[in-house]
């Protein structure tokens, strides 16, 4: 089961002005669900992407890069199916791609330039054309700006709960929304992770600004998780600000409103990316890494990262057993060749477990095994090499793991 992690209250998410969202059932792998999603965004809206950094990467996935280039920021809606990724698909996969765009354009009387395709599922199989395309009606059809748990739950594969959270803050004395869901679940690692984020608000901000935040949110949030250290081929991140909110445009990146605006965007990131560990595959425990006094976030996110894949890590984690030398090891193994293990401390919650070069002296396996059982662990460690922090957020591995991904075609 998830960890300390539930659906959100659908009334909790908040309509965005200037977004309207049409879900379908398409049976597009499976029957009976929704698996369909179509984002229409008001004329003017700003949108900014960024995309997994596998070379592999799905046909959607090159083919919004193209409108987005394309279209210079000026896209008109974004269209989502579950069940098949269309990676590993060739020239046809990306035939499909483009032709699922003209289609939607058509409905919506656009330029299939303006549309975004997404997808998310099995790999390696061609995309069921005649289910996706006779979803698009349905999903045009059942559009209007109430629809974001129903996003949420039609973006999902195998997610246990559907992720999606709102904010409001105030901006020149304007009330400005923050809506945004997420789905991932397993194949879970930057850059980015199987992920699908979406998160829109009504704020007015430059297309120039609008990638500065992105850039800036993705860095703390969806590129510090990892579940199994799989970089997959369709993740993606997309934020959409449609100018709704009536406050003055932000366009300079150092004012105190582009501060605002960009802590908000970056905190419902944040959750909807810690939402993805929570509802990790098998996941039992979530466990946020924490490297502090390291020389730069590089190093600090090697060792993190070092820590969070290792499976030996991440099955002690499972079976609460403070089998804590398997840490020392990954640490050691992360890459910063000039790291002097005698300086470094090792904390497991609030106990010291290992420091100059060793097992503490006040540190007693029994204060270990408490901190294991609970479900939410922080593990710190301290390089006292510099003043350079950096945080990954993981899970354990369970036996659920195994048979999750074992069955994940059957």
């Amino acid at each position: 089961m998830p960890v300390n992690l539930i659906a959100p209250d659908a009334n909790s998410l908040l309509p965005v002005p200037g977004v309207e969202l049409g879900v379908a059932k398409a049976h597009i792998r499976k029957p009976d669900r929704k698996d369909m999603l179509v984002l229409k965004l008001a004329e003017g809206a700003r949108v900014a992407g960024v995309f997994t950094k596998n070379r592999f990467c799905a046909a959607p996935v090159i083919v919004c890069k193209e409108h987005l280039a394309k279209a210079g920021g000026d896209i008109r809606a974004l269209v989502v199916n579950t069940g098949n990724a269309n990676a590993g698909t060739g020239e046809p996969g990306l035939e499909n791609a483009r032709a699922t765009c003209v289609e939607l354009a058509r409905l919506l009387q656009l330029k299939p330039e303006q549309v975004l395709p997404f997808s998310t599922g099995v790999i390696l199989e061609p995309l069921p054309m005649d289910r996706l395309l006779a979803g698009l009606p349905q999903c045009v059809a059942d559009l209007n700006g109430q629809r974001w748990f129903d996003a949420a739950e039609a973006i999902m594969t195998t997610d246990i709960v559907s992720k999606g959270t709102s904010r409001q803050i105030t901006l020149g004395g304007k009330t400005v929304t923050i809506t945004g869901i997420s789905k991932g679940s397993g194949m879970i690692h930057p850059n980015m992770a199987t992920m699908l984020g979406y998160v829109a608000t009504d704020a007015a901000i430059s297309q120039q600004a609008l990638e500065v935040l992105i850039d800036h949110a993705v860095n703390r949030s969806f590129n510090c998780i990892t579940v199994d250290g799989d970089t997959s081929t369709n993740d993606s991140f997309i934020i959409m600000a449609t100018g709704k909110a009536g406050n003055a445009e932000i366009s300079d990146v150092a004012s105190a409103e582009f501060s605002q605006l960009q802590d908000a965007v970056t905190e419902v990131a944040i959750e909807l990316a810690q939402a993805i560990v929570r509802d990790g595959e098998g996941a039992t425990k979530f466990m946020t890494i924490q490297v502090e006094a390291g020389r730069d976030v590089e190093e600090c996110r090697k060792v993190a990262y070092a820590i969070a894949h290792s499976p030996l890590i991440k099955t002690a984690f499972f079976a609460s057993d403070p089998n804590l030398g398997r840490i020392l090891a990954a640490i050691g193994y992360a890459g910063v060749d000039d790291l002097d293990v005698n300086a470094m401390q090792l904390y497991l919650g609030d106990v010291l477990v290992a420091e100059h070069g060793g097992r503490a002296v006040s540190y007693v396996e029994e204060q270990g095994a408490a901190v294991m059982q609970e479900a939410e662990i922080t593990v710190r460690v301290v390089l006292n090499r510099g003043q350079t922090d950096a945080t990954v957020w993981t899970c354990d591995f369970s036996y659920d793991y195994v048979r999750i991904n074992a069955d994940y075609r059957s």
